[in-house]
C-alpha cells in the first residue's frame, strides 16, 4: 500500500491498545477441567529433548517453553497472549497509564513519525517539540521503515537515560537534533473543553486506572465554567479500550442508578455476570467514587457521543449502553466490533497469560462481537468525505478472529482491496497527498462540527455513502 495512504495512528507512547481487560491476578492458573491429554504431551516433551539436542546451534531451554507456550496461545484469537517478563512490564504499564519514555502522541506521516501533541509537562514538551514535528532518527536509527510499535520501543528506556531525536519542522523547513532524558510519564487519558458558550467537549482515548477520576474532574472542571451546559459531546474516537471498570463508571456517570450496563457470558461461572450503573460495579476501592462529585444534571444534558473504527472494547461498552437506554445519540462510523473479554491470570512472579474468557453483551442483548455498534447517524471524517476509513482495520478482519455467526472473509478481504485500489487511483491523479485528518478537539474537527449542530437543533451533514457492513446472524448466548 502507499505510504501515502498509511492511516494515522493516535497513541500515546507506552499505551496498550484493544485490552478489555478484567484484572484477575492469581499465583496459579486454574487448573485443567479434563485430564492433560498423555500423548501429545509426551510429543511435545520428545519435541522439546530433540530441538534441545540436535538444532545446529544450541537454544536456550527458557526461550523455547516461552514460545511454546506463545504458539499455543497465539493460535486462539487476536486478544489471547502469553506475557514474559518483558511484555508483562509493558503491559502493566499500560494499564496504570504510567511509562517511562520522552512524552509525546504519535502517528504515522509519509513514513516517520509524526508528534501529534508532546504531553503538557513531559520532557518533550519541555524541549519545545511541537505538534506536527516530525521524527526521523531515533538515536542511529532511521525511522523510515519501523512500525509505530518499533518506534515507541527505541523511544521508551529506563529513567534519567537519554535518546536522540532528529526532527524536521515542516513549518521552519528545518532539520535538528534534541537529546531528550527519559523519565516516567503520567498519561492523561482524558481531555475537556468548552468549545462555545454552553457546549463542551470531552475525549476519554484510553480505560486506565485513573481515567475515571481524570473523567470526574475534567467535567468539574467544564461545569464550574459553565454550570447551565446545554449539551455535551462525548468522543470516544480512536478509544482501544482498557480496563472493564471505567467503562462502567464512564456509563454511569450519564445513566440512571441501577441499570445495566454490560453483561457477559462464558464458559466458567465467574464469566457469567451483569454490570449496572452502582458503585459496588465500578469502583476499585471501597471508599473510591469519584463519580459522587458530579452534578445531578449530567443525568440529563443532551448528550452525543462521537465513534469510528477505532472504537473498541470498553468504548464499544459505553457507546452500546448509552445507546440502547436512549441516553445518548450515536454519530460517526461503525465501531472496531471488539466484544471478548480478557482475563490476566499470572503464572509466577513475572509472567502472565492473557486469556479470552467470555463475550460481552449490550444491554438489549447484543453481542458486537467482529460487528461494532451502528452509529444512529453515519458521518464522514472530512467534509470532502471518508479519506481512510476503507483501509481501517476491524475485529472481522484480524486473523482468528472469534466469529459471531457464518461470515464471508474472502468476500470482506476483496471489498478492501477494491476499497484501497480505488483510493490509490484516485490520488494518483492528485497533485498533492491527501492532507492528514485535522486532530480531534479542533476547529477543524468535522465529526465534532455535525454533533455539535445536532446538540443546538441545526442541519447535521450525514454522509452519502457510508452503510452499515452487512449484519452477520445473531449468535445465541453461551
Amino acid at each position: 500500500m502507499s505510504s501515502k495512504l498509511k492511516v494515522a495512528g493516535w497513541v500515546a507512547l507506552g499505551a496498550v491498545a484493544g485490552a478489555l481487560t478484567t484484572m484477575q491476578l492469581q499465583a496459579n492458573a486454574r487448573s485443567s477441567l479434563s485430564p492433560l491429554p498423555l500423548e501429545e504431551m509426551q510429543q511435545l516433551a520428545a519435541v522439546f529433548g530433540l530441538v534441545k539436542s540436535e538444532y545446529v546451534e544450541p537454544v536456550d531451554e527458557k526461550k523455547l517453553i516461552n514460545d511454546a507456550i506463545s504458539g499455543m496461545v497465539s493460535g486462539l484469537d487476536p486478544h489471547s497472549q502469553f506475557f514474559d517478563k518483558k511484555t508483562f512490564k509493558e503491559f502493566r504499564e499500560g494499564t496504570t497509564g504510567k511509562f517511562v519514555g520522552v512524552g509525546i502522541e504519535i502517528g504515522m506521516e509519509d513514513g516517520l513519525v509524526k508528534i501529534v501533541s508532546p504531553i503538557e509537562g513531559s520532557p518533550a514538551f519541555r524541549a519545545g517539540l511541537k505538534s506536527g514535528d516530525l521524527i526521523s532518527r531515533i538515536d542511529d536509527t532511521a525511522v523510515r521503515g519501523l512500525s509505530i510499535d518499533q518506534a515507541v520501543k527505541k523511544m521508551r528506556g529506563e529513567p534519567a537515560t537519554k535518546v536522540s531525536l532528529t526532527i524536521y519542522r515542516k513549518a521552519e523547513n528545518r532539520t535538528f537534533p534534541v537529546t531528550i532524558v527519559r523519565e516516567e510519564i503520567k498519561v492523561q487519558s482524558v481531555r475537556a473543553k468548552v468549545v462555545e458558550p454552553g457546549y463542551a467537549w470531552i475525549r476519554v482515548s484510553q480505560f486506565q486506572d485513573r481515567t475515571v477520576d481524570d473523567f470526574a474532574r475534567k467535567l468539574e472542571e467544564i461545569y464550574k465554567q459553565e454550570p447551565h451546559l446545554k449539551g455535551l459531546v462525548l468522543d470516544l474516537r480512536n478509544d482501544p479500550g482498557g480496563l472493564l471498570e471505567g467503562a462502567v463508571a464512564i456509563s454511569a456517570a450519564f445513566l440512571p442508578q441501577g441499570v445495566e450496563v454490560v453483561s457477559t457470558n462464558g464458559q466458567v461461572p465467574e464469566s457469567k455476570a451483569s454490570y449496572k450503573a452502582t458503585p459496588d460495579d465500578y469502583r476499585r476501592r471501597a471508599s473510591d467514587d469519584p463519580l459522587k462529585r458530579l452534578p445531578a444534571a449530567l443525568k440529563t444534558v443532551p448528550l452525543v457521543v462521537l465513534v469510528n473504527e477505532g472504537s473498541a472494547s470498553a468504548s464499544e461498552i459505553v457507546a452500546g449502553a448509552l445507546q440502547d437506554h436512549h441516553r445518548a445519540t450515536l454519530m460517526g462510523a461503525q465501531t472496531f466490533g471488539k466484544g471478548s473479554v480478557q482475563t490476566v491470570r499470572q503464572l509466577g512472579p513475572e509472567t502472565a497469560l492473557k486469556i479470552t474468557t467470555a463475550r460481552y453483551y449490550t444491554p438489549s442483548g447484543r453481542s458486537i462481537q467482529a460487528k461494532g455498534i451502528v452509529p444512529d447517524v453515519m458521518l464522514d471524517e472530512t467534509a470532502e468525505g471518508n479519506v481512510f476509513a476503507a483501509l481501517r482495520m476491524r475485529e472481522s478482519d484480524l486473523e482468528k478472529h472469534l466469529a459471531n455467526g457464518p461470515e464471508d472473509n474472502a468476500e470482506r478481504q476483496k471489498a478492501r482491496e477494491e476499497a484501497r485500489a480505488k483510493l490509490e487511483a484516485e490520488y494518483a491523479k492528485r497533485a498533492e497527498p491527501p492532507k492528514p485528518l485535522p486532530e480531534f478537539g479542533s476547529t477543524e474537527d468535522f465529526p465534532l462540527v455535525q454533533a455539535l449542530n445536532q446538540l443546538k437543533g441545526q442541519p447535521v451533514i450525514a454522509s452519502k455513502t457510508a452503510v452499515e457492513r452487512k449484519a452477520e446472524a445473531k449468535t445465541n448466548n453461551e
